[in-house]
């Protein structure tokens, strides 16, 4: 029997190397040393203690994601980690080239992994965990093959939290009817939450969603504009499960404000499907408030990779007020230079932004009356 069960495996740090390849031909969001940087992140949230990282420009893909020289160099390096990290998604077969190359004691995750088992260690809600077994249980199934008897040598850690670490016997058909009965529990969570949001529309109040990249402090905007205290913390996807709060305008009006699951840059596909119960709130947005990490030097990509997501959810026409947060941990002379900028903004690309500071307040009058403004219009 198949165990619904995600559990945190994690029981001492292991020791990663990250591996990342840059493919010249191919379009990139933002360079592979910023990618690189982020896959450290992602690791040392999930318990890793990243030893070094690896990186390689390739002309054109290998059967073996790297090139067959940079491969060995990672091979001679065993000793020094326990777990390689690849920054982009294995296809099934590199995954078992690169494992047979590297021998039975080293683990080969990939950014997608790694990405799922945070996933994991996060979810709290029943839906949340319903949703990231489903994701789990499509990324494992065309990798089944040899995939059960690695796992169980190297004995669980980051990349196996939920069914791929406690179910190594699982055949291909069980997780197939598994992920049928995750899609039919997930279709239920769907219609419960479109009635929800009938009644909700039946009363005319306005919606307000929150969207952005992860750790842009969209929870602690949320907090401050709603007087609520739900969870915030300065970390990747702190928020899963998408939270409403009602609130007051100036002129007295009520709206409600959700906060959404954040967005990263590869973000693995399985993951936007299985949680599209959760992103079908964005379609009921009046307004989305786009939250930004103004102190992040690469807040341009990851505006990139927001908009991209939007549009595969098809909800990047409506009406958008863009978010600079932490406005508190700028200089003066920089907010100068943001004030100005969103002057541009506003004259040039034809859409309303504001800076502000979540954590202190800060500017959140500005965003009050800029919603209550796009309401009107």
């Amino acid at each position: 029997m198949i165990s619904t069960q995600l559990k945190n495996t994690y029981k001492s740090k292991e020791k990663a190397i990250l591996v990342g390849v840059e493919i010249k031909s191919a379009k990139n969001n933002g360079d592979i040393e910023n990618s690189i940087d982020e896959l450290e992140q992602l690791a040392n949230a999930a318990g890793a203690s990243v030893v070094e990282s690896m990186v390689q420009k390739l002309m054109k893909p290998s059967h073996y994601y790297l090139g067959k020289g940079k491969l060995e160099e990672l091979k001679n390096l065993q000793g020094k980690y326990d777990t390689v990290i690849f920054d982009d998604e294995l296809t099934p077969a590199q995954q078992r080239s690169i494992e047979r190359y590297l021998g039975e004691e080293t683990k080969v995750i990939d950014r997608t992994a790694l990405i799922l088992d945070l996933f994991a260690s996060r979810a709290n809600t029943r839906e949340g965990k319903l949703q990231v077994e489903l994701a789990q249980h499509q990324y494992l199934l065309p990798r089944l093959a040899g995939q059960w008897s690695h796992l169980e040598r190297l004995g669980g850690g980051i990349g196996t939290r939920g069914p791929g670490e406690t179910q190594l016997e699982t055949d291909r058909r069980l997780i197939t009817k598994r992920i049928q009965r995750l899609k039919s529990d997930l279709d239920k969570v769907r219609r419960h939450r479109s009635q929800y949001r009938s009644r909700r529309q039946n009363n005319k109040i306005p919606v307000i969603s929150l969207i952005g990249y992860t750790n842009a402090g969209k929870s602690t905007l949320f907090n401050s504009m709603t007087k609520s205290k739900v969870y915030e913390s300065d970390q990747v996807f702190a928020t899963l499960d998408p939270v409403t709060r009602r609130t007051v305008l100036e002129n007295g009006d009520p709206i409600l404000i959700t906060d959404t699951v954040g967005f990263i840059n590869k973000l693995p596909t399985n993951l936007i499907a299985a949680f599209r119960a959760t992103l079908e709130e964005l379609e009921e947005a009046d307004i989305l408030l786009h939250v930004i990490d103004a102190t992040d030097g690469n807040f341009n990509q990851h505006i990139e990779v927001v908009n991209d997501i939007l549009k595969d959810l098809n909800v990047s026409d409506k009406k958008k007020i863009v978010v600079f947060n932490k406005s508190d941990n700028l200089p003066k002379e920089v907010i100068q230079d943001f004030q100005q900028y969103i002057k541009f903004i506003q004259t040039k690309e034809n859409y309303s932004a504001v800076l502000l500071s979540g954590l202190t307040g800060i500017g959140i009058d500005n965003l009050m009356k800029e919603i209550e403004t796009q309401l009107i219009t």
